[in-house]
C-alpha cells in the first residue's frame, strides 16, 4: 500500500490522479478522509455530509468508501473524539480543566450526549474514568 500511495501522491502532483488504478484511489481518497477528520475532531460541524462536502464526493460514495472499513463514518469520527477525550481525562494536566470543556474542545457540545456515550464505551461515567486515573496515577511506581 506503501508504493500505492507514494504513487498516487506522485500522480496528483502531476495532475495525472486519473490514470491511477481505482483501488489506489479508492485508498488514497480514503487516507485523506481519515485525515481530515483527525484534522477535524473539534468541530462540532464534523458529519459525513460535512466531509462529503469538503472532498467533493457525495455522502453515499462517502458511506460506500467506508464499507471495508471496521465501522461507518460516524461510528470512527465519535470513538476518535472519544479517544481524545479520555486521554484528555486521564492527562493530570488537563485536571483543572472541566468535564465539558475538555468535550467540547473534541466536538461534544452536550454534556449528556458525551456522558452516555463515554459511559457506552467505556463502561463508566466521564467523573468516574477521571477518578480512577487519578488514582491510577498516585499509586503509580515513581510517583511523587
Amino acid at each position: 500500500m506503501g508504493f500505492d500511495l507514494a504513487t498516487a501522491f506522485l500522480a496528483t502532483r502531476l495532475d495525472a490522479a486519473s490514470g491511477l488504478p481505482a483501488d489506489t484511489r479508492r485508498q488514497v481518497l480514503l487516507a485523506r478522509i481519515h485525515t481530515f477528520i483527525d484534522h477535524n475532531l473539534g468541530n462540532p460541524q464534523l458529519t459525513p455530509t460535512y466531509i462529503a462536502e469538503n472532498h467533493h464526493i457525495s455522502v453515499r460514495t462517502l458511506h460506500q468508501l467506508f464499507r471495508t472499513e471496521t465501522s461507518t463514518v460516524a461510528a470512527t469520527i465519535r470513538r476518535r473524539r472519544l479517544e481524545r477525550c479520555q486521554a484528555d481525562l486521564a492527562d493530570p494536566r488537563q485536571r483543572s480543566q472541566s468535564i465539558s470543556a475538555l468535550a467540547a474542545r473534541w466536538g461534544f457540545l452536550m454534556p449528556a450526549e458525551f456522558s452516555r456515550a463515554f459511559r457506552a464505551a467505556h463502561g463508566m461515567t466521564p467523573t468516574e474514568f477521571r477518578h480512577e486515573a487519578t488514582r491510577q496515577a498516585r499509586t503509580a511506581p515513581g510517583h511523587k
